[in-house]
């Protein structure tokens, strides 16, 4: 009717005018956030919303943070809330406790998780515990964040996940994102939340874009904490991973879809407390289950769900053995050939599902 009034009023011309804009009319781009940005995203947002937050850590504050995930904060919000510290993550580590247990909710940056070694007291003893301890009369509500799990080329000391490690001790919350989504809406969910939260990102993702809805990039968004996503739904086997396997598992996912083997891809985006929930409800519809990391095998994040599939509803609907795909159990070598043989690489995810699926 809108055209017939066009042509009425305007006659032929005007029609063919409007019929030729709208023939070249095309839908809006999807939105792009890097990792680093989202990261970026989350805290500058929540630092507005909330006078007690604020970020400490090496180099986060006039240097923009070592891998630039604070970069502009401290030009934005001064040094009372973006912090420069001394190399000591024991000190500024304990600080940043403290500051928790006085009413305030610190983001505390390791510029890698394999130096929160050094701050492994404070982070166990002091931020875990004390909410427990005293009878929940002191809270802790800190953030610990920073790059976990192997780089590239950086040697044993820097190249491990600390997934496992962390998620063992009762009191911390341990979340591990993979995507842009999962960067903003979780960190901001950890600033908000009462409990001391453990932060792993991976150094390898920051400069990585992912596409992103309008509601990702409101400042109201906000992803569950002990929640799982099912990334990909699929009826033959469930691959369950969390952090840059994530991608890994997607990908292999695609080239076995090639050969008619559907996989249903897990994302745990939180590792403590973890969603047993959708992990079940998965095995129980494809009757297999493999489970990837960058860590360890012996008492990995995989070892803990074996367990609880083993000890669960699920288990009786187990057509196959669960089967672990992990990081090789020796230090982090540095030659890069050995590097990546000793990472869980599409390939490795690839043969597993064959092997349990006998094609």
């Amino acid at each position: 009717m809108a055209a017939l009034r066009l042509w009425l009023r305007g006659g032929k011309s005007a029609l063919s005018l409007r019929t030729r804009r709208q023939l070249h009319r095309t839908a809006a781009a999807a939105a792009q956030l890097t990792i680093r940005d989202a990261l970026t995203q989350a805290m500058d947002e929540e630092i507005e919303r909330d006078e007690t937050v604020f970020l400490l850590g090496e180099e986060v504050a006039q240097y923009d943070g070592a891998y630039k995930v604070s970069r502009g904060l401290w030009k934005k919000w001064g040094d009372k809330r973006i912090v420069d510290t001394p190399i000591t993550e024991m000190g500024f580590a304990g600080i940043a406790v403290g500051a928790a247990m006085a009413g305030l909710r610190p983001i505390c940056e390791f510029m890698t998780f394999n130096f929160s070694m050094q701050a492994i007291d404070q982070v166990i003893n002091s931020a875990a515990k004390t909410h427990y301890m005293s009878a929940g009369a002191v809270p802790v509500p800190i953030v610990f964040r920073g790059p976990n799990g192997s780089s590239a080329g950086v040697g044993a000391q820097h190249s491990q996940c600390f997934a496992a490690w962390y998620s063992h001790c009762p009191g911390l919350k341990v979340l591990s994102p993979w995507n842009a989504e999962d960067a903003k809406g979780l960190l901001k969910s950890a600033i908000r939340d009462d409990n001391p939260v453990v932060f792993l990102e991976n150094e390898l993702m920051y400069g990585v874009p992912f596409e992103v809805s309008q509601e990702v990039q409101s400042k109201d968004f906000l992803v569950p904490i002990g929640k799982a996503k099912v990334e990909k739904a699929g009826t033959n086997i469930t691959l369950v991973a969390h952090s840059k396997s994530v991608g890994n598992c997607m990908d292999a996912a695609a080239a076995l879809a090639k050969e008619g083997i559907d996989c249903e891809v897990i994302n745990m985006r939180t590792i403590r407390p973890m969603d047993m929930e959708t992990i079940e409800a998965s095995v129980m519809k494809t009757n297999r289950l493999v489970t990837v990391e960058g860590g360890w095998p012996q008492f990995g994040v995989g070892a803990e769900i074996c367990a609880r599939i083993m000890e669960g509803p699920a288990f009786n609907y187990l057509d196959a053995p669960v089967v672990r795909v992990t990081g090789a159990d020796l230090p982090m070598p540095y030659a890069k050939i050995l590097e990546d043989n000793s990472i869980p690489q599409v390939k490795d995810i690839i043969f597993t599902v064959k092997k349990i699926l006998h094609v």
